[in-house]
């Protein structure tokens, strides 16, 4: 009868184990990073860099699971129908967490009630850049290249109702010109466009442009944030150039379905540190554009929570209606 009894307990023990999220995963089983938008793109290098020394890390497969559309809207949506089990994560930059969700109507996702944040990766900008086509070589001559073009230009963006979407805006109304955003489904494609002079300028992040830059395909003529990037001394801010209020940096970071076993993540974001120290990581990610900023989960929830506040404001104030 004791025996019985163990039994039956035991049963019922690994019955509610079952029910656990930490039960379903194996220790080996891979993980899966998404990534809101297409191979080849900023995002895509940043999460390929670090899915490697993850792996390393946690001694488990790291693969990098693009899926791109909608400004990672897609890739959210994954996320928060995947289990909480910690073999699903979510690399992504400001736009997705903290914009796209004050901007459309129904995103399918909720930040705070279905993620869970892990790590913050780094600090980074936007910029704007012009075409090897586009004779401009700095902001006020790129205005007078439109105004001696009618007042009127496309300006590529890697996504709808974006923080480049609202540049552009923000832009033409400071210069009494028509600027008109065209969005692209990720950088991958507007730098292609861009490359092939199909658009005259684009807006995007320093991680997108950099090699095109280096290169002298592209050249980026102003930057997003409180100074220069170490990787872009000679490109001045667009506070430099008298367009105030655009000084906070994005960030990216990496997020769990709401759940995950903190044990897990306490495990995963030790790992993500000790990946950033390694000098030739922090050397890739600068060279990228990056500015390595390690935040731990709370870190992260709170510059998440700070960042998603400055953006409510730039969004009312721009009229900015969700769609």
């Amino acid at each position: 009868m004791h025996d019985r009894r163990q039994f039956c307990s035991a049963l019922v023990s690994a019955a509610a184990l079952a029910g656990t999220p930490a039960a379903w995963a194996q220790p080996d089983a891979p993980i899966h990073l998404l990534v809101g938008f297409p191979a080849g793109g900023g995002s895509d290098a940043i999460a390929r860099l670090l899915a490697e020394k993850l792996q390393a890390e946690l001694g488990r497969s790291v693969v990098v699971d693009n899926r791109p559309g909608a400004g990672g809207q897609i890739a959210a949506q994954q996320l928060k129908a995947a289990r909480a089990d910690g073999t699903t994560l979510f690399l992504s930059h400001d736009h997705t967490i903290s914009i796209l969700p004050q901007v459309v109507k129904k995103p399918g996702f909720d930040p705070q009630a279905d993620f869970e944040p892990v790590s913050g990766v780094a600090t980074f900008v936007n910029g704007l850049a012009v075409s090897g086509g586009t004779p401009a070589r700095s902001l006020p001559a790129f205005i007078d290249w439109v105004k001696a073009r009618g007042g009127q230009a496309p300006i590529g963006i890697p996504a709808p109702a974006s923080t480049p979407e609202f540049l552009v805006q923000l832009l033409a109304r400071k210069y009494a010109l028509k600027l008109t955003p065209v969005p692209y489904k990720g950088s991958a494609p507007m730098m292609s466009d861009m490359l092939g002079n199909q658009i005259p300028a684009g807006i995007g992040s320093v991680p997108d442009f950099i090699e095109y830059q280096r290169a002298g395909k592209l050249h980026m003529i102003a930057v997003l944030g409180g100074q220069r990037q170490a990787a872009l001394p000679q490109v001045p801010t667009f506070s430099e150039l008298g367009i105030k209020g655009l000084e906070d940096a994005p960030y990216y970071g990496i997020w769990a379905p709401k759940g995950t076993p903190a044990d897990f993540v306490n495990r995963f974001t030790r790992a993500l540190e000790k990946a950033l120290a390694v000098p030739e990581v922090h050397q890739q990610l600068t060279a990228m554009g990056l500015t390595v900023d390690y935040m731990a989960p709370r870190q992260l929830d709170a510059r998440e929570r700070a960042y998603t506040a400055v953006w409510a404001r730039i969004i009312r104030d721009s009229g900015f209606q969700p769609q």
